[in-house]
């Protein structure tokens, strides 16, 4: 999963640094490029809805082998274009095979790990996000400047192939938990296992694995129900999705306009643009790995993970959004760096919660339905940003405006924890 993530990040943020050279050659205004930005969030947040219940129908190895095979073979042809609709049609599909990986990686994560070690396995597979998008900006810009963008586009798509191909041939779904299942769940409803009761001996209730998900062709309860319909109802999913979109508009500005910033605000050169934008990001990994380690820290203590989620994830939103406050008013570019950074340091702690949270609040059933509903959410409202920031700058030839806007869109996020997201989580039985 930090393999694919990878690569998947590479390919997300490749057009970002690219950005001011694709404009120039394709002679691209600022809103144009907002909306090729744009087109992939929109494709990777509708393209969530067909998942709900897909995954678990027909198994993560699967789908997401299917969805880098698509990502990367748009990624490759990419390297082709010569039009501005044609651009789009390539990240219209990038979206669309980017869309399983969150979905595949928190039912993954729900199936292998305990509730003692979810966290730190959620944020190891989450910096794939960060770690990517920090070492992108330097590789991909010496890259770009070697062989140009074209070839950096295709390289990366072939890459993504291999990856592809090994996802297929390497995974396999865990075995079985050794308890009895039926047992677990008769005593469930009791509160006898579970979240309630972590005193348990290991093996039982919260404290053991999932039980296998990715056993494909196998038939679900709530496929026949419905587990959009199901979830849709939840006040808890609607203060999930709404609150996911603050966490997603932040990370999702930075990641499509963070070089363009650097180069056309600060008027920094494309080499040292590249470096510079690493430093945030590698910020935002050591921000995921201090939110999953510290869950699990209190986790062990006894603190209840509903609870201990929400603090996190309204504390990082409303830090984050004043650092993106702060970087609109900043006045140098190392204050502004420094901004960024303490921004995406905090919106990566609370995104990470973020999937803390679906694993905790969502039945073993459901949480791949409900990762798949909150991406889908979250990202109609993150692909604003690109094209947003960009119709600003057109007009003021500024980002301040975009900032400001951005700071918001995650307070609003962080109130939509507080209040909608229950503390118990969902009222919905496994």
């Amino acid at each position: 999963m930090f393999a694919a993530g990878v690569v998947n990040f590479f390919d997300r943020s490749s057009l970002s640094i690219a950005n001011t050279t694709v404009r120039s050659e394709l002679h691209l205004s600022g809103t144009e490029m907002g909306w090729l930005l744009s087109a992939f969030s929109f494709a990777y947040g509708l393209s969530q809805l067909p998942l709900i219940g897909l995954l678990d129908r027909l198994g993560t190895r699967s789908v997401l082998g299917a969805g880098l095979a698509i990502w990367s073979g748009a990624q490759l042809l990419t390297g082709l274009v010569t039009s501005f609709p044609m651009f789009i049609v390539f990240r219209i599909l990038l979206g669309m095979g980017e869309a399983p990986f969150y979905p595949a990686g928190v039912r993954s994560v729900r199936e292998w790990f305990t509730d003692r070690t979810r966290g730190r396995a959620t944020a190891i597979m989450s910096s794939s996000q960060t770690f990517g998008l920090a070492i992108a900006p330097p590789l991909l810009t010496l890259l770009m400047i070697r062989t140009g963008w074209r070839v950096m586009f295709m390289i990366l798509g072939a890459a993504g192939l291999v990856v592809s191909a090994l996802w297929v041939w390497l995974h396999r779904p865990r075995a079985a938990t050794p308890y009895r299942e039926d047992l677990v769940a008769s005593l469930q409803p009791a509160g006898l296992v579970g979240d309630a009761n972590p005193g348990l001996r290991p093996g039982l209730g919260s404290h053991a694995p999932s039980a296998r998900l990715d056993e494909p062709g196998t038939t679900h309860s709530h496929a026949k129900r419905g587990a959009f319909a199901e979830l849709i109802r939840q006040r808890t999913a609607w203060g999930m999705m709404l609150g996911f979109g603050g966490i997603n508009y932040t990370n999702w500005l930075y990641t499509a306009w963070l070089p363009g910033y650097l180069q056309q605000e600060r008027h920094l050169s494309l080499a040292k643009s590249g470096w510079l934008a690493a430093i945030p990001f590698l910020a935002g990994a050591a921000g995921m790995l201090c939110s999953g380690f510290s869950a699990d820290l209190w986790a062990k203590r006894g603190v209840r993970l509903t609870t201990l989620h929400r603090i996190q994830l309204v504390t990082g939103m409303i830090v984050s959004a004043g650092a993106t406050f702060f970087v609109s008013r900043a006045g140098s570019t190392a204050e502004a760096i420094a901004g960024i950074s303490f921004a995406l340091f905090f919106i990566h702690f609370a995104g990470t919660s973020g999937w803390g949270y679906v694993q905790t609040v969502s039945p073993a059933r459901l949480v791949a339905s409900m990762s798949a509903l909150q991406n889908f959410a979250s990202f109609v409202i993150a692909s604003a940003a690109p094209v947003l920031t960009g119709w600003f700058f057109d007009r003021t030839h500024s980002f301040t405006l975009g900032f400001v806007v951005c700071a918001s869109v995650t307070l609003l996020g962080a109130l939509s924890y507080a209040t909608l997201a229950a503390p118990d989580g969902m009222r919905v039985a496994d």
